[in-house]
């Protein structure tokens, strides 16, 4: 019987030595962990501290506008088409003549009996170089607005990558934020361990919950560097060059009525505005298919030498006959072909601007709804989330709630942080959209 005794002891204290190994094994792994996220998040902090500097957007817009290959294109196009007025209102080269008559056999032009020096000018019936110039002035209004348009379009462009480097820097800030509650929660659960009062499935669960967290960094870091290349990519940088911190978007409410916005896309949309110079320049084009019934002229003043007889001076005027019966019907179908351009113009004009009513009012609604989502983030949701996470801490430590409902809180905390940025992001997509229809710029802080 103290034989049995002594086994029974033995096996106890090895027992207690095995749980004992468990328990320093756990607490092991576990500092390991803190260390290493310890050091890992250091580097991240380290990293993001050559973030130090903010990006104001205003300034970004400016430099979008100076520096854009697309805009540079867009002003060169505008400047080519300025140039061609002059061209279309000019008349044609004059003519300049020699001509030899009665040339002897022996071709001694000396001896030519008659030479005739000219100087002729063609010259359209009156009206017709002013319309081609107002045409041509018409075609350069429309690309003076093409390069408002491109403006508009790459602030929308640059607002829209600014909010998107936004979102994935404050995801980045919210997955340290976890990683750093995380260790806590690991901490807790291997005191509670040590304390005998948990158990060492809370402390692996810690752990695995963790390590999880390796997974996201490496995506969030991917799509901070692509958010940050297409920044660079529209100030005409290099795609790796630096850049500092995006500035959080503030909820400044929109107080312009949606008949207010309806006038002043009428008004302003750089886009409409191009319609209707392409509306006026097919009228003029009409014009000028209609003026071509009209002749045109040529006028010539010559000076005659003759071979041994007196010199003398000459002139002509020739004239095209466009009424002619064969001729006619091509001018005919000019009229007919600018009168169908005209149509067609006026029928897009009216087009752009049902399509702009309706893009405000969809934008209008999708920018409400996004932040009406936001707002009810903000005051509601992220205020109960954060309650509910810290209620959960303190029932666990207490022992009057388990670890699951700690880390499913924790995890629901995490989501409703990124969904509201993801919301707010939004709201300002939809708000730089909405410029851009509207064509002037609503958002005070840009």
């Amino acid at each position: 019987q103290s034989a049995d005794r002594a086994s029974n002891v033995w096996e106890l204290w090895e027992v207690i030595a095995m749980r004992r190994n468990r328990q320093r094994q756990c607490v092991m792994v576990a500092s390991v962990l803190v260390m290493f996220f310890s050091s890992g998040l250091s580097r991240a902090q380290d990293t993001d501290s050559v973030l130090r500097n903010k990006l104001v957007l205003p300034e970004l817009i400016q430099e979008v506008l100076a520096r854009n290959p697309e805009l540079v294109a867009a002003r060169k196009q505008w400047e080519a088409a300025t140039n061609r007025i002059t061209q279309a209102r000019s008349l044609d080269d004059p003519i300049l003549s020699v001509q030899l008559w009665n040339v002897p056999q022996t071709f001694n032009v000396t001896q030519t009996q008659n030479n005739i020096f000219g100087l002729s000018q063609n010259l359209p019936f009156p009206g017709k170089l002013a319309l081609k110039g107002d045409v041509a002035s018409r075609s350069a209004d429309m690309t003076e607005q093409a390069v408002h348009a491109k403006e508009r379009e790459l602030a929308t462009r640059l607002k829209q990558a600014y909010y998107d480097l936004f979102l994935t820097q404050k995801a980045i800030q919210i997955h340290h934020e976890q990683v750093e509650l995380l260790r806590q929660f690991v901490e807790i659960a291997n005191t509670k361990f040590r304390a005998g009062k948990g158990n060492q499935t809370d402390v692996l669960k810690a752990q695995v919950e963790l390590s999880l967290q390796f997974q996201h960094l490496p995506v969030l870091a991917q799509r901070r560097e692509t958010a940050e290349a297409m920044l660079n990519t529209l100030l005409d940088r290099a795609p790796a060059s630096p850049l500092g911190l995006a500035q959080e978007p503030s909820q400044l409410p929109l107080e312009k009525p949606i008949d207010d916005l309806h006038r002043l896309a009428l008004n302003d949309r750089p886009e409409l505005k191009a319609a209707e110079l392409d509306v006026q320049r097919s009228e003029q084009s009409r014009a000028l298919a209609q003026r071509q019934y009209y002749p045109d002229f040529n006028v010539a003043f010559q000076r005659f030498q003759n071979y041994q007889a007196n010199d003398g001076f000459g002139a002509y005027v020739a004239m095209s006959i466009p009424f002619a019966f064969w001729t006619k019907p091509k001018y005919d179908a000019g009229v007919q072909e600018a009168a169908a351009a005209v149509a067609v113009a006026q029928a897009q004009q009216h087009t752009l601007e049902n399509m702009t009513r309706y893009q405000i009012n969809d934008l209008l609604a999708k920018l409400r709804a996004t932040d009406q989502v936001a707002t009810l983030y903000r005051t509601t949701i992220l205020p109960q989330a954060e309650q509910s996470l810290e209620s959960a801490r303190v029932g666990y430590r207490a022992g009057k709630a388990g670890f699951l409902d700690l880390i499913d809180t924790q995890r629901a905390w995490r989501g409703f942080q990124l969904e509201y940025f993801q919301a707010l992001v939004d709201r300002q997509h939809r708000l730089a959209e909405l410029e851009q229809v509207v064509g002037i710029t609503l958002d005070q802080q840009s």
